[in-house]
């Protein structure tokens, strides 16, 4: 079997870069006017007032878009990785049931615990930590960011994590967190580079990341589905980075880093001589352009959320939510 064509031809355009935004503010002295530059002045991301009501406007809209199988309805308070996934979903559901979701049940999140960093400079994000009626017992972690004080809290990232897993957070005397910059030094990982190391090792193993469902067990199964009788399957990970899909940061109480990332992952499955690729479910189909005939090649967009260790030791993936965005067939 010859690869005849790249899986990652079938990438989209991102979404746009988030704006950087400057808020200025002018204060008369005695001596004359003082500009304050807002994106250098050091200052807590939002309120926990106003974070709790982003989590309650982003549940509403995301139940409303839930419903009606419309991604209209919460385009505004999604963005990044979260917004690839939600839209694709949404798309699919509704070119299988254009009346709504037959099967909604409103998203609740309760017990809801805010971490907001205290930084300078956009974006602006906190993280919330919930407890969801789906999921079972993992709790819900939610990441809003906004790239100007005339912008909404939108969700970047969307994770599950298991009870107990959520590290302590470094804090001030006045409960702000640490924002790990990009960046920083000190780290088994940088953040700015978990993305792509997180693909290469997808690839070719290391020890970088400890063992686990997203890690050893991941690769295991890839293996063991690569070949079957008739059909093979190959696999390319790339790392997502810029812009909309930038890795943020919280710093943990023992030194480390609770970092979330996005990545991107191509599944490409091609029939020998004689033989055809298995028809996808009607999910899949709703999203696939052109005709499966020896081949089916899809785009998946995947947010993880990891424990980066201070100095040496193996990052540990906690959770990731990895979601079908687009598929061609051939």
């Amino acid at each position: 079997m010859t690869r005849d064509r790249d899986p990652r031809t079938l990438r989209r355009p991102a979404r746009s870069a988030l704006i950087a935004t400057s808020v200025t503010a002018l204060s008369l002295t005695a001596s004359g006017c003082v500009v304050v530059h807002g994106e250098r002045e050091i200052l807590p991301s939002t309120t926990r007032a106003e974070a709790a009501e982003a989590l309650q406007e982003f549940t509403t809209a995301y139940n409303e878009a839930d419903k009606a199988y419309d991604g209209t309805l919460d385009a505004d308070h999604t963005t990044g990785a979260l917004a690839d996934i939600d839209s694709a979903r949404l798309k699919a559901g509704k070119a299988n049931n254009p009346a709504g979701n037959p099967n909604h049940t409103p998203l609740k999140l309760t017990d809801a615990k805010f971490t907001i960093p205290k930084k300078a400079g956009w974006p602006r994000w906190f993280v919330a930590d919930a407890a969801g009626n789906k999921g079972g017992d993992a709790r819900w972690l939610l990441v809003f960011t906004r790239s100007g004080l005339d912008e909404p809290f939108q969700v970047a990232y969307l994770t599950l994590v298991a009870p107990g897993k959520v590290p302590q957070f470094k804090k001030d005397a006045d409960g702000w967190a640490e924002a790990v910059p990009a960046d920083s030094a000190g780290l088994a990982v940088g953040p700015a580079d978990l993305s792509r190391s997180y693909a290469t090792y997808l690839k070719s193993g290391g020890a970088a990341f400890a063992d686990g469902a997203h890690t050893s067990q991941w690769r295991a199964l890839r293996k063991k589905n690569s070949k079957k009788p008739g059909m093979v399957t190959q696999y390319i990970d790339d790392p997502l980075t810029n812009g909309d899909y930038a890795p943020l940061a919280l710093r943990t109480a023992d030194g480390g880093a609770l970092v979330f990332f996005t990545t991107r992952h191509y599944e490409k499955q091609t029939a020998y001589a004689g033989t055809s690729v298995p028809t996808p479910g009607k999910d899949v189909l709703a999203l696939t352009k052109g005709e499966i005939k020896q081949s089916l090649t899809m785009e998946f967009v995947s947010n993880e959320v990891a424990l980066d260790p201070k100095g040496q030791g193996k990052v540990t993936i906690l959770g990731r939510i990895q979601g079908l965005t687009a598929a061609e067939g051939s």
